[in-house]
């Protein structure tokens, strides 16, 4: 006798963990290029001077980590893309292994 069980799309789960990487990749990345060539920080429009608080050094330390994290995310999506060829489409699980809990 077989057990009924349930299919679980594995590559799937792994072009979805890519598009998230990639979704926020993309975004820290546009941001860090935006600060780096056309924004400045929020703190100058409390100050007197416009770079008194932050200065030009550490806005641009600052940019550098935003662009690094959001290219180091988009490799990550990439990753997570290449190693989903290896991964089968789906794979099937017994219902008594599907849900946690069950003996």
């Amino acid at each position: 006798m077989t057990v009924p069980g349930r299919r679980v799309a594995v590559r799937g789960l792994a072009h979805l963990a890519a598009a998230v990487f990639w979704a926020g990749g993309g975004a820290a990345s546009l941001k860090g290029l935006w600060d780096a060539f056309f924004g400045a920080p929020e703190a100058r429009f409390f100050s007197a001077k416009p770079w008194d608080f932050v200065t030009r050094e550490q806005w641009f330390r600052f940019t550098g980590l935003e662009l690094t994290f959001g290219l180091a995310c988009l490799a990550l999506g990439a990753a997570c893309r290449v190693y989903a060829r290896r991964l089968p489409i789906y794979r099937d699980v017994p219902d008594h292994r599907a849900v946690r809990g069950n003996p």
